[in-house]
């Protein structure tokens, strides 16, 4: 991103006001005169006053850079994460190929649907965008909207583009508008278009925070040497034990225990998530923690340090970092790398294949990256955010095929992945500020490769969840609300 920056000058003006004695000699014969007494200094003026600040002007462009093939590669309605904000993609995908114009490595695709701002921006002038026509389509036609009420009504900003050209191609809009705006493009032709760099000019407090996202990639299976296991430094970034803010707040949804009498429902506790892990199926039953703004500050990058856990109890099997390759499964995360990105000692943890299972590459880096993202952005919205994920079954679907087990039967390849995410604004005392009206999202996909990169279109509800998986989610809940929780489907907007 390009910003520019204004210095401002304050002069600083000094007045001296003086007065100067005249002493005259007489020398006409007269007794000589006194001299006169001197004259006292003015007083010194004061300090003019300091101009008013001038607004500082800012230029933020939106690249897409952040965002690969995988971050969205259908044409399905979905919200992504990018450096300026959550942007929705309806009938928009990442363009990674040699037909797609790009500035770059990357821009959208957009077919007959529209791409879409799910955030504000304030004190802007002119909002400029990079388009062209996708690879052979041919010429279409596309409009810019504005809307200042945070996207319920918009109106038309400029003229009706024609897109005729096969490079990219830059218009501009002037904006007049006071106070806060967001805009999406609507295509309004039958053929496919790209669009890239979008930039917006304007002065003051634009109010967008510019995200750098850790460096991202799939959790493959490409490992050949098995590394080190280890454990967890446990620092103080983490979440509390109990209390708010705490990965177990709302309760523990199998009852697991640290005991060896528990050895399918062994409770560890890693600081920065609490899980579930079953020793015969090599992997968590479920995961559960925290998600604020203080987990997701980019004070680390993506360690990819995946290890073996050193943890375990004498007699469970410990598996290693190279336990799925060549099995067509990701290591897919739990506890999301990107969740935890306050310290390196936090995204450590989440690499521990105790924090693993073998994931489908197109649910693990599409369809989960897609919801994951999401979730953040409602924590950036000023929401916090207590999630359970967990998986059951048994046999799904990688890149090589389907299979049962991997690892030489080690490790339990999961028939279905599903998540439950209470979403509240941030405060204190979490568990009264849930009512029978809070946000609750769950989600239940398929391990499979050809599943679609829209994680809606995999919402259910807990009661389903639970009902499939056999654990009991937000017990810690009084018995009304969780009742009514637990029978309710979110809409994914």
């Amino acid at each position: 991103m390009n910003f520019k920056k204004l210095l401002i000058y304050s002069g600083l003006i000094l007045a001296i006001a003086g007065c100067k004695k005249d002493n005259t000699v007489n020398n006409t014969g007269g007794s000589t005169g006194t001299t006169g007494s001197t004259g006292s200094t003015g007083a010194t003026g004061s300090t003019g006053s300091t101009g008013p600040t001038q607004p500082v002007p800012y230029v933020i462009t939106e690249t897409f850079e952040e965002a690969t093939s995988a971050t969205k590669a259908a044409y399905a309605d979905a919200n992504v994460a990018l450096g300026t904000g959550s942007w929705d993609f309806n009938d928009a995908l990442i363009g990674t190929t040699a037909s797609d114009v790009k500035d770059g490595n990357v821009s959208v695709r957009l077919r007959t649907g529209d791409l879409g701002m799910n955030f504000d921006i304030s004190g802007l002038t002119q909002i400029s965008i990079k388009h062209a026509e996708y690879g052979k389509d041919g010429s279409s036609t596309w409009q810019l909207m504005q809307s200042t009420d945070g996207g319920t009504i918009y109106t038309q900003t400029g003229s009706i583009i024609t897109e005729s050209s096969t490079t990219l191609v830059t218009d501009s809009f002037k904006v007049s508008v006071t106070g806060k705006v967001r805009f999406k493009i609507i295509k309004t032709g039958t053929t496919r278009i790209n669009i890239d760099d979008i930039t917006f000019k304007g002065t003051g407090n634009s109010g967008v925070t510019i995200v750098a996202p850790p460096t991202t990639g799939p959790d493959t299976s490409a490992s050949t040497t098995a590394s080190t296991p280890r454990g967890v430094v446990v620092g103080s970034d983490a979440p509390p034990e109990t209390g708010d803010n705490s990965n177990l707040l709302f309760g523990n949804p199998t009852s697991a225990a640290a005991s060896l009498a528990m050895g399918d429902n062994y409770l560890i506790d890693q600081g920065y998530y609490v899980e579930s892990y079953n020793s015969t199926k090599g992997e968590p039953n479920w995961v559960s923690w925290h998600l604020d703004a203080t987990n997701i500050t980019q004070s680390t990058g993506r360690q990819n340090d995946f290890a073996a856990f050193n943890g375990l109890p004498t007699g469970f099997f410990e598996v290693q970092s190279t336990a799925y390759s060549g099995s067509g499964f990701d290591r897919g995360h739990n506890c999301p790398s990107a969740d935890r990105t306050s310290s390196t000692n936090a995204n450590d943890a989440t690499f521990l294949m105790t924090n693993m299972i073998p994931q489908a590459p197109q649910n693990n880096e599409s369809t989960w990256t897609n919801l994951e993202n999401y979730l953040r952005d409602q924590v950036t919205a000023g929401n916090e955010v207590y999630i359970i994920m967990g998986s059951y079954g048994t046999g799904g679907t990688g890149s090589v095929g389907t299979a049962n087990t991997v690892d030489a039967g080690h490790v339990n390849v999961p028939s279905n992945v599903w998540k439950v995410a209470v979403i509240i604004p941030v405060g204190n005392s979490d568990l009264s500020r849930v009512t029978t009206t809070t946000r609750v999202i769950a989600v239940n996909t398929p391990n499979i490769n050809t599943i679609n990169s829209d994680w809606t279109q995999y919402i259910t509800t807990v009661s389903a969840i639970e009902t499939a998986s056999g654990v009991s989610l937000l017990t810690a809940l009084p018995s009304n609300v969780r009742t009514a929780l637990e029978a309710e489907k979110d809409s994914g907007i």
